[in-house]
């Protein structure tokens, strides 16, 4: 009976995807490297008051806004953000268009005015990201709806090849996804790497409520038949080289 569920609930996503894969989002994932605490607070109130609300008169969002959830290397403090367009244009051509619109240049006149000699971050470093056909889409998670704690993991799947990394998208369009959500487990985005300093690569998110809820999903993932038999297919093995993880939580002003 399970099994039948299962499988029904996997044909009901493939067919909610195959009608809106036409439909796929640009994602650019940015990751701020601040020099303090008191940076962050700039960046706060620049993102909350100015960015984001120039972003959605341009169409683009649901933006993420995220904290570490735990100490960076070396004490770093990053903040990531991620931004979400229909496409390529309206993703790239999003500074271009700031430029141009007065209440945001009025309300980050603080933050686009940051002296030379006291910058408040050491690099920003940006990932350009063409979401998958089998999640094409940014989703809003549930907890947000009532402001519940939830607990944000990024993995990021370095390729030996680009052939191969084609190869293990393929895996997540061809069923893995539909393990996941059996799992438990909730994808936030999911895309391919188009510019990036770790190419050829993917990226997603997903959202938990807690670590431990995580770490069951994961084990339940893990034991799931259809995830065996999916990971022993010939032409998908060594598609991944190098994982990377890291875990975070939302600003308060994320509109995820």
């Amino acid at each position: 009976m399970v099994r039948c569920l299962f499988v029904a609930a996997m044909a009901i996503t493939l067919l909610a995807n195959s009608a809106i894969c036409q439909e796929k989002q640009v994602l650019e994932l940015r990751t701020y490297t601040l020099v303090d605490a008191e940076a962050e607070k700039t960046l706060d109130a620049y993102l909350q008051h100015a960015l984001l609300p120039a972003l959605a008169k341009q169409g683009l969002g649901p933006c993420g806004v995220f904290d570490q959830a735990e100490e960076g290397l070396d004490g770093a403090i990053q903040v990531m953000l991620l931004i979400p367009g229909p496409n390529v244009e309206d993703v790239t051509a999003a500074a271009a268009r700031l430029a141009a619109d007065s209440d945001y240049q009025q309300a980050a006149h603080e933050y686009l005015g940051t002296p030379h000699d006291q910058p408040i971050f050491t690099r920003v470093q940006s990932e350009l990201l063409l979401s998958f056909d089998c999640w094409p889409k940014v989703v809003v998670p549930k907890q947000k709806q009532t402001e519940q704690p939830r607990l944000f993991e990024l993995r990021v799947y370095e390729s030996p090849t680009e052939r191969m990394g084609d190869r293990k998208v393929e895996m997540f369009n061809s069923g893995e996804v539909p393990i996941f959500l059996a799992s438990n487990i909730r994808p936030v985005f999911m895309g391919q790497a188009l510019i990036g300093d770790k190419l050829p690569n993917l990226t997603y998110m997903t959202v938990h409520d807690t670590a431990d809820e995580r770490k069951e999903a994961w084990k339940k993932f893990s034991s799931h038949p259809d995830w065996k038999a999916l990971k022993s297919v010939e032409k998908y093995q060594g598609s991944v080289s190098k994982i990377h993880k890291s875990d975070w939580r939302p600003k308060d002003y994320s509109q995820l």
